[in-house]
């Protein structure tokens, strides 16, 4: 997300690190470069120009041309700004208690505009509210039938008439049929258009007027750019939008919509589409998306994500099996499969500062190829032995790795080095979250993520080899992992 603008702030933060001394010359030309990062990411020019105005100003202060680590204090700057360009935002949906909460989706066609409603219904469904979704785009029959699917994906109620011509009056039976049903929210597909025009604006404002929504969002194609600015100007003249939606933002999207939406329509983004899976839809938080686009990381987002692999409940059984040192391959492999999900534990890692070779290393083909030659290799165990691999003997390991269709040795690597994992992951069970943070890099460093089948192998994204130094750390610290094992701890 973001890469060419995150490469081009980096830049620019690079060219003043290190520097003994910085003058308001070098400092200019860094800011020249932030700048330069900004249009190259199809910012508004007016939003560039806000932009630079408000960092330039306090960058050329006094107190940061004498600060001990300038480039800091400048990332701290533009972190700040950027934070103020996006926000504030509110992205709680303001249910209401004492009866249905109506939200309308408008957008032009081929935004997402359909796919976010089954989205939006998702994120409902995990805060376990009952979403009705209502096919109110009569353009495209094929919209009511992509809702239909939708809704027997998500097991989600749809309404729709085929042959009603207006769609004010689906919308109204819609809303009818939803309370009759107790469902909390309803959700309106409304009509799209290749382009704004007055018929679709006429129609959205019926709508608007009739229904009285208690929300309007509108839907907008990241990947166009100011595109995407022009038509929430538009809609937001029509309709008085609550917030957009933005989608796609896993492409080729360069940042530019988003980081001028605010600023130059005064409408908050509220949520963003990050993938095309359901999951895939995120409130929008503008100091996590500042942070992700300086390559801090987002920790909270990161947090959001695991809890959606493991709830609380298999959260806490966990941990107490990590710091028990009772986890089993079992386990581990129930684990596996949560984390399996294309590019779920790629998106991750992006999230979390510091991590983004390990996210390199998970989107690899040869890590994926490997992490499901790792769920075939438990597979092919008996439960017994799953529980305790160290009844699998010659015999035992020529017959799981005949199973998995691998040969016998590593069915010996990924024991062992899950019996390495063990006393790692029970450190890190009652660790601070910067203990596990710089746990889960002495994993990395080490391959044990990286290699337990042969097949997970990462020698060609793992950057550059350990020091002595380094081997000898990570020796030091599994010494005294088993040392705690075996005291009991």
């Amino acid at each position: 997300m973001f890469e060419s603008l995150s490469t081009g702030l980096q830049s620019a933060f690079k060219s003043l690190r290190g520097r003994g001394k910085l003058t308001e010359s070098n400092m200019r030309d860094g800011l020249q470069t932030v700048e330069q990062a900004l249009l190259e990411a199809d910012v508004s020019y007016s939003v560039v120009e806000s932009f630079m105005q408000h960092v330039t100003e306090r960058a050329l202060g006094q107190r940061v041309l004498l600060s001990l680590r300038p480039h800091e204090e400048l990332v701290r700057i533009v972190y700040e700004e950027l934070v103020a360009i996006l926000g504030p935002v509110d992205s709680s949906l303001h249910l209401k208690k004492e009866r249905c909460t109506v939200i309308m989706l408008c957008g032009l066609q081929g935004s997402g505009k359909t796919t976010t409603c089954g989205k939006l219904a998702q994120l409902l469904l995990e805060e376990k509210i009952a979403p009705l979704l209502v096919a109110a785009d009569l353009q495209r029959p094929a919209a009511i039938e992509q809702l239909h699917v939708i809704g027997r994906q998500l097991d989600v109620p749809v309404y729709s008439n085929p042959e009603e011509k207006d769609p004010v009056k689906v919308c109204q039976e819609g809303l009818r049929q939803a309370t009759q049903a107790g469902a909390r929210v309803v959700i309106l597909d409304t009509a799209g258009r290749l382009a704004i025009d007055q018929e679709l604006m006429a129609e959205l404002a019926r709508i608007d007027t009739k229904l009285n929504p208690d929300q309007v969002y509108l839907v907008v194609d990241g990947m166009t750019g100011q595109d995407a600015v022009n038509s929430a100007g538009a809609f937001n003249t029509e309709l008085e939008l609550d917030g957009v939606i933005m989608t796609k933002l896993d492409g080729d999207a360069r940042g530019g919509a988003l980081l001028s939406v605010k600023h130059v329509t005064g409408v908050p983004i509220k949520f963003i589409g990050t993938g095309e899976r359901f999951d895939a839809l995120e409130p929008f938080r503008p100091e996590g998306m500042a942070s992700r686009i300086l390559e801090m990381g987002d920790i909270v987002a990161a947090a959001r994500e695991a809890h959606r692999i493991v709830d609380e409940d298999e959260r806490v059984q966990l941990e107490e099996k990590m710091a028990s040192g009772e986890l089993t391959l079992e386990d581990f492999r129930k684990l596996l499969e949560k984390m399996a999900q294309p590019g779920l534990m790629g998106k991750m890692m992006s999230l979390i500062p510091g991590m983004g070779q390990m996210r390199q290393m998970m989107e690899n083909e040869e890590v994926a190829g490997g992490v499901k030659q790792t769920i075939g290799l438990i597979n092919s165990m008996t439960k017994a032995e799953r529980r305790n691999p160290k009844l699998i003997d010659a015999s035992r390991r020529h017959r799981i790795a005949k199973g998995a269709g691998v040969q016998a040795p590593m069915v010996n690597q990924l024991v062992k080095q899950f019996e390495q994992m063990k006393p790692i992951m029970r450190m890190m069970a009652g660790g601070s979250v910067a203990e596990r943070m710089q746990m889960m890099r002495q994993i990395q460093q080490g391959g044990m993520m990286g290699d337990p089948t042969g097949g997970l192998k990462v020698k060609k994204t793992s950057g550059r080899r350990l020091t002595p130094a380094e081997k000898a750390k990570q020796r030091k610290l599994r010494e005294k992992a088993m040392r705690r094992k075996r005291r009991g701890k």
